[in-house]
């Protein structure tokens, strides 16, 4: 399947699908401290502000099907940060396991460095995200730190691991 999987800019048209799949993240799992979906025209608003900006923005596409998508965007605001990208990655649940998060981090990671950003990092909601934990480490990601109990969804505290990847040599 990973042969079949297109990795392209994000179009506006784009934007209801990447909706769906934030919704059912942020309504089911720990990976986002959301806790009520974004409408579509909210993720519009936020791509739009994201792709303004200059960061890169993809989908991964399977026969013209959004299966997943990814961005980098402001680790912070402040202007000392502006080297400082996080990442963000989210693949339709019915297409996990397939490589879909890997082949974008791989594009987001390459046109990061392209746009002069030398620090990537990732604040991965519930240390039991084994899932992201080890796809960011597949691709060099150091963990380097955890903030404990940091927010609470579900009805839980739940903890945020911190990882980071050197742009220009890699941390490893």
């Amino acid at each position: 399947m990973a042969t079949e999987i297109k990795i392209l800019s994000v179009v506006e048209e784009d934007i209801p699908a990447i909706q769906s799949i934030y919704a059912y993240h942020v309504l089911n799992g720990l990976g986002t401290f959301e806790e009520i979906a974004p409408t579509i025209e909210e993720m519009t608003e936020r791509y739009s502000k994201i792709t303004t900006a200059g960061f890169p923005y993809l989908v991964a596409k399977l026969h013209d099907k959004v299966v997943g998508y990814a961005y980098a965007g402001h680790f912070r605001e402040r202007s000392a940060y502006k080297f400082t990208v996080e990442d963000s990655i989210y693949v339709d649940p019915e297409y996990t396991g397939n490589q879909i998060g890997s082949l974008l981090l791989q594009e987001l990671i390459q046109l990061s460095k392209v746009h002069g950003f030398k620090q990537m990092f990732a604040l991965i909601g519930d240390s039991n995200n084994w899932g992201s934990i080890k796809l960011h480490e597949r691709h060099n990601f150091e963990r380097i730190g955890v903030m404990k109990n940091a927010g609470y969804k579900f009805g839980k505290f739940v903890d945020v691991v911190i990882m980071q990847l050197n742009l220009e040599w890699g941390i490893k």
